[in-house]
């Protein structure tokens, strides 16, 4: 039983609630709970009290992380340690996360993978990927998280779709997502997104529609996150698997390895982001003769949107790109045929290199596609963007340029260090800066950087003309 106050803290209404946890959380250690109880000087309660936060306002419009904090000042969480297993106690929690006394039941799943993959993470990966090294120790560091979540399924055909899109996206662009989920649900397919609104919501809100139609059962609607990007954007409430990776590099190795295909919505530079880490991985010789289906979507109305995207990818990493990707313009269920064709190829192919299903071993993810990059001005202004690179190391530098971006527009660090020492610089090839820049300026027009109704977007970035 829950154990619960209602009370009000300013104009938000909280509920103070000690709950007990459901949803295949291990038992905790005293050390376990010890290091997330109080401000410790690693930092654990803080991150745990921030991402609990996003998932007890799941489906909040709002992807501004110091909002929601600023909104729940008194929050807090304490994992308590007890003889019978462990409760966790929040103090002036959001109150949209109780339905007459009781913690709904989807958000108690959730706030057990923040408590659980905080722990692991913290406590256990390094100890087990301790005498491995370079690119094997981080694939390793990715597959163990995601075993330790449970969200690693074997015996079963690949089915699993990744959804890639903006959160910031129109009503228009939104129907259509929830349409290609429909149609991917029907054919039998499962949705992983990033777990957030917009583009990463409508695919599984479809595909939900479908798998009821076809009283499919055990249905998977996986969101991948990491602490930065959840703090800003709380998960919808239609995923029932969470997994909380720590940096953003694991985040996009994770979709990677455990999706069979993917498809990209209309976005911003989070997506672009997204594009460029996995047209890189592909554009790598090691890479040549793996299939990975990918495909660029959207309705009538963002057809420009992928002009813009294609005729980037083209300038800057070559004509040939686009071998590996293919764009479909308003039409759902082609969409959806596409991906079935696609992931019958990825499995005859997993079934020849005798790969796992449920994790593709087989793909070569350079080490510079995995190295976690910290988004400073100084960093930043080191990226090489330069023509004369080969093809996959350009796609890293472009990528970490759109990462850091993102993270000067949603993530508490980034944010901070922009109102601290002003914009980005990004600097390289004149014609790559200038397509950047157009790209750029595309996306803020279409109101695709922030969630609309808040203050004007100011660019957190400034992109040199040559």
């Amino acid at each position: 039983m829950n154990q619960v106050q209602a009370d009000r803290v300013g104009k938000a209404a909280t509920v103070s609630a000690r709950i007990s946890p459901i949803g295949g959380l291990d038992i905790l250690s005293r050390t376990e709970v010890a290091r997330l109880r109080g401000a410790s000087d690693s930092g654990l309660h803080v991150l745990l009290r921030r991402c609990a936060l996003a998932v007890l306002t799941s489906g909040s419009m709002i992807d501004d992380p110091r909002a929601i904090l600023e909104q729940y000042p008194d929050f807090d969480i304490q994992v308590l340690q007890q003889d019978r297993g462990i409760k966790i106690e929040l103090s002036h929690a959001p109150a949209q996360a109780f339905v007459d006394g009781q913690i709904i039941r989807g958000i108690n799943e959730l706030l057990v993978a923040v408590v659980r993959d905080i722990v692991y993470v913290s406590t256990q990966l390094e100890q087990s990927i301790a005498d491995l090294d370079g690119s094997t120790a981080l694939t390793q560091g990715v597959f163990e998280i995601l075993r330790n979540a449970r969200i690693l399924r074997p015996n079963i055909d690949p089915n699993l779709v990744v959804c890639w899109g903006g959160h910031s996206i129109s009503r228009d662009e939104y129907d259509y997502t929830k349409m290609v989920g429909y149609h991917l649900g029907l054919r039998g397919l499962d949705i992983c997104t990033g777990c957030g609104p917009g583009a990463m919501k409508g695919p599984m809100k479809g595909a939900a529609i479908a798998h009821a139609k076809q009283r499919r059962r055990h249905n998977r609607y996986i969101g991948i996150t990491e602490p930065g990007i959840i703090a800003a954007e709380s998960p919808n409430p239609i995923v029932n698997q969470l997994v909380i990776m720590p940096d953003i590099e694991k985040r996009l190795e994770a979709f990677v390895r455990m999706g069979h295909g993917i498809i990209v919505f209309p976005g911003g530079v989070g997506t672009a982001e997204e594009i460029l880490y996995l047209l890189g991985i592909l554009l790598h010789p090691d890479n040549a003769d793996t299939p990975f289906p990918l495909v660029l979507t959207g309705p009538r109305e963002s057809a420009a949107y992928f002009e813009q995207i294609d005729q980037f990818l083209r300038l800057t990493l070559g004509d040939e790109v686009a071998r590996h990707y293919r764009i479909i313009v308003d039409d759902p269920a082609a969409v959806a045929r596409t991906m079935v064709k696609g992931i019958d190829k990825v499995r005859n192919n997993r079934l020849d290199t005798k790969d796992a299903f449920f994790f593709n071993w087989a793909l070569q993810v350079p080490l510079t596609f995995q190295s976690p990059f910290r988004p400073t001005h100084e960093a930043m202004r080191a990226l090489q963007i330069r023509r004369d690179r080969p093809q996959h190391e350009l796609a890293a530098d472009l990528r970490r340029a759109f990462s850091g971006i993102v993270a000067g527009n949603v993530k508490e660090e980034g944010v901070q260090a922009i109102e601290q020492f002003g914009p980005f610089n990004i600097d390289g090839d004149a014609d790559i800066m200038q397509a950047l820049d157009k790209l750029l300026q595309a996306f803020v027009g279409q109101h695709r950087m922030k969630l609309p109704g808040g203050a004007a977007y100011v660019p957190c970035y400034r992109v040199s003309r040559g």
